[in-house]
């Protein structure tokens, strides 16, 4: 039930005194009381209880979200992001009164610039697209200043986040689409034939979408540099390549990094994130403004592209990832991508008489599976198998992307899950298909036992019915 329907007029859970404060009337009132639900202290409490006990979290349980990286969030990065040093302060203090927070900003940029080998970092833009927008504008930005302004084409691969020809169509440019070869790489042969000296960069995510390392980046970064066109790198995959290569060394001019993904701060609900970029010294002038550097904020930057939100970003964000960097230490990051490699791998290697990847090619922290052949046989589809992982309480892996796999299926069990629970899952994963072959109809109608049975999700969508009388 929504909590406007438990309300019953005259009820409350607070009472302020009276107030000795005077009073004024604005110029512009409501002209309609504010109908806000009335409740009890004890009836405000249950009804919230329950609604967490309907919410699936990465604290409740599996959550193999493919590309998405929903790994677990450390509590001491809560209580050190709570600090009153931290939270009680405001964007419009006097920088003097804050050095302690611009200190903040100052070492987790420095250890992201470490991490992804480029020379500076802002941690203004609030999402990964929001990064990847920002990282563009800068290209542009650069371009026109150095006698690129004729530059007007994006090149994106096949397989890449919906967000990259999203961005680089917001940010002014034509994409053209570069295919996959047989490998589920970059079609390098393909990729030469399209570059022009309208080509202005090139967006590639690495490892890809597949879960696979582009091992020919050194040459793709070669052909680009070729036409003077930059290389930008979709960050959302580096959980598996930290401490391990560095996008900076293989070519890199720019890159966007998911601090709600790869540096374990809260990811989901709507935010807030960050999708902090790094930038090579070349780029470094056209950075958003306002930035922080050694302390002091510098807002007087005539080649920056401007500001990309209010301020400076979610400072909250910011300290829960500088807490997890500092808690791992550099070799700790490095572990944690081996064991997100390791992980993926040992999880496909228990499934892989049902899964078929898509790609069968060696992967990193995620794989993906299709399940064309499945469907053939049973007519049960990855969705299906979607619905049944959801009854054995387990949350479902990114389904149907990349788009060029027929029933794709993208799991990604992140480095913070253990041996066991990765039995648990595999166990769950291959009953689904002999449930499939046995009993089709079963993962037809599941889920069975969730508050919210199976639904018509066009329908849903197009109409949905947001009271629920139970």
């Amino acid at each position: 039930m929504l909590v406007f329907e438990i309300s019953r007029e005259g009820r409350r859970s607070f009472f302020l005194p009276e107030s000795e404060v005077p009073t004024h009337t604005l110029s512009q009132t409501r002209q309609d009381e504010l109908k806000l639900p009335q409740l009890s202290e004890r009836e405000v409490i249950q009804h919230y209880t329950n609604l967490t006990k309907k919410i699936f979290s990465v604290d409740a349980g599996f959550y193999p979200l493919g590309s998405c990286t929903m790994k677990y969030n450390p509590k001491i990065n809560e209580d050190v992001a709570g600090l009153t040093g931290f939270s009680d302060i405001h964007p419009l203090q006097p920088a003097e009164t804050v050095k302690g927070a611009l200190k903040a900003f100052d070492e987790l940029s420095d250890r992201l610039a470490e991490v992804t080998g480029m020379d500076a970092i802002t941690l203004q833009p609030a999402a990964g697209a929001q990064g990847e927008f920002s990282s563009l504008l800068m290209i542009k930005a650069f371009l026109k200043d150095n006698g690129g302004g004729h530059k007007t084409e994006i090149i994106v691969p096949d397989s890449a986040h919906g967000t990259n020809p999203a961005s680089a169509v917001m940010a002014g440019f034509d994409v053209v689409t570069v295919p996959s070869d047989e490998r589920g790489l970059v079609d390098v042969n393909k990729l030469k034939e399209l570059v022009t000296d309208k080509t202005a960069a090139i967006m590639l995510t690495n490892p890809n979408t597949l879960g696979l390392f582009e091992v020919d980046i050194l040459e793709i970064s070669k052909i680009m540099k070729s036409v003077g066109a930059l290389m930008y790198c979709d960050g959302a995959n580096m959980n598996a390549i930290m401490g391990i290569n560095r996008p900076g060394d293989v070519g890199f001019d720019v890159i966007h990094l998911n601090l709600h993904k790869t540096f374990s701060t809260p990811h989901g609900g709507g935010g807030p994130g960050c999708g902090a970029v790094g930038v090579k010294s070349h780029l470094e002038p056209y950075l958003p403004t306002p930035v922080v550097r050694n302390g002091e904020i510098l807002t007087n930057r005539p080649s920056s592209i401007g500001p990309m939100k209010n301020f400076y970003g979610h400072f909250g964000v910011f300290i829960r990832a500088l807490t997890y960097t500092i808690s791992l230490g550099g070799n700790g990051l490095k572990e944690v991508s081996q064991n997100a490699v390791l992980n993926a791998n040992y999880l496909y290697h228990l499934m892989k008489d049902k899964y078929p990847l898509a790609k069968d090619t060696p992967f990193m922290h995620e794989f993906v599976a299709s399940m064309a052949n499945l469907k053939k046989e049973t007519g049960v589809t990855a969705l299906d198998i979607s619905k049944g992982l959801i009854e054995n309480n387990i949350h479902p892996p990114t389904m149907y992307f990349p788009i060029i796999v027929p029933e794709a299926l993208m799991v990604e069990p992140t480095e913070t899950e253990s041996i066991d629970t990765l039995h648990h899952v595999a166990d769950v994963f291959n009953s689904l298909v002999d449930t499939a072959h046995s009993d089709s109809q079963a993962l037809k109608d599941a889920p069975s036992n969730t508050v919210v049975k199976r639904v018509d999700e066009v329908k849903a969508a197009r109409n949905p019915i947001l009271v629920h009388n139970d």
